[in-house]
């Protein structure tokens, strides 16, 4: 018999709301897999309408995330925390990020949260992708947290909306996820706030039953998902937003950080 998943959903709502030149606001439902990557291959047999690396209703695939070449994913984040300077042993690796709908995801943030063997929690991975198919991720290690808060920044690197400058700065604001997932992301722009967004949620049993109430809930989410953003970026250009140029993608694919810790007077 298996082992109890540590696989789950989390169910509830991303935010964005723009602050500078002009405001802008929107809010839309959604669900997340919450994956833990030693049980990708075990959870076909748990789920219906669920498969891993072959199509279904609902599916993930190793080449949606990472190399992006299908490889596996826990030995390419093995080696990307190493040649971070994070020691091994690694203990679980999970992935929060949307599946498969009849074939089809896109996601605009994926978040890998990276564990010790004894179970801390000693990296993030930010996990950015654009609407032009380019990705690039942001690994950042954790020197200590504030009663379980941690709170991390990085440079941009990636272009992402065509209407926010590429000289700006990320931070970011989150817990482990448990019973809850909270995390907020908080872009300045020479130093003055201009995007701030956040994704909530409540964790539900990964289940077939819970699945399939999820699936009836949020039916087709991850088409809803790239249409709300070319629905989104049509009212900002229609309030006066207009793109700006489009540099070229960044030479690495993962920008690897220093621990840093935000004070509270930053």
């Amino acid at each position: 018999m298996d082992r109890q998943l540590q696989s789950c959903l989390y169910v509830g709502h991303v935010m964005h709301r723009r602050l500078r030149p002009f405001g802008h606001r929107f809010r839309y439902r959604i669900f997340s897999f919450y994956l833990d990557l030693d049980e990708l291959e075990i959870l076909p047999r748990h789920l219906r309408f669920f498969s891993y690396n072959r199509w279904n209703l609902v599916s993930f695939r190793d080449r949606d995330h990472g190399p992006r070449d299908g490889r596996p994913l826990r030995p390419w984040i093995e080696a990307e925390l190493t040649a971070a300077g994070i020691a091994g042993p690694f203990g679980a690796i999970r992935l929060l990020c949307f599946p498969r709908l009849l074939g089809y995801v896109f996601n605009p943030l994926s978040l890998w949260f990276c564990h010790a063997a004894d179970g801390r929690l000693v990296a993030v991975l930010y996990e950015v992708s654009n609407t032009f198919g380019e990705r690039h991720g942001y690994l950042i290690p954790i020197a200590w947290d504030t009663n379980g808060v941690i709170e991390q920044c990085c440079d941009k690197q990636l272009y992402v909306s065509p209407f926010m400058p590429m000289k700006a700065h990320y931070r970011f604001r989150l817990k482990a996820p448990d019973e809850r997932l909270a995390v907020a992301i908080l872009e300045t722009v020479a130093e003055q706030p201009t995007l701030a967004a956040t994704q909530m949620g409540r964790r539900r049993s990964l289940t077939s039953r819970s699945l399939t109430r999820v699936l009836l809930s949020h039916p087709l989410m991850t088409f809803k998902v790239i249409g709300a953003i070319h629905w989104q970026a049509l009212r900002l250009w229609l309030k006066g937003a207009r793109p700006v140029p489009r540099p070229a993608s960044p030479r690495v694919a993962v920008t690897r950080l220093p621990p840093r810790f935000i004070s509270a007077a930053e």
